[in-house]
């Protein structure tokens, strides 16, 4: 097996640990950033947005991280096509991937870190 094809396992089986102790324990890994400078980041949220999708409450993930519930389809896409090119042997697509769209895509990331520490409508819900 390919040593990334096994990261890439290691890290699913910690992240599938995660999810079942917090079924469990009720209990999320808190936020850094907001712990010591008291703001949002822009993956505030994101564990129980995670978790809330695996419960297909659409409408909690979507409150918990609004722009990442709309980007994860297509994190999604790259992630499985990422792995399908380790099989396969070939280039992955986010290689392919226009450098611009990536420097507009961290663009949006930072906007929406400042808006949601802005307007209320955008920071995670409790």
């Amino acid at each position: 097996m390919n040593k990334t094809l096994k990261k890439q396992f290691v890290i699913f089986i910690i992240l599938s640990l995660y999810f079942v102790f917090h079924t469990i324990n009720d209990f999320y890994i808190p936020c850094p950033i907001h712990k010591i400078f008291h703001v949002y980041c822009p993956g505030c949220g994101v564990s129980r947005m995670l978790v809330s999708l695996i419960h297909f409450d659409f409408i909690k993930a979507f409150n918990y991280n609004k722009l990442l519930f709309i980007l994860f389809p297509f994190g999604v896409f790259l992630y499985i096509e990422f792995i399908y090119s380790i099989i396969k042997k070939k280039e992955p697509l986010y290689k392919k991937i226009d450098e611009k769209v990536w420097y507009i895509l961290i663009a949006i990331l930072i906007i929406f870190a400042i808006l949601r520490n802005i307007i209320p409508g955008l920071a995670p819900i409790n």
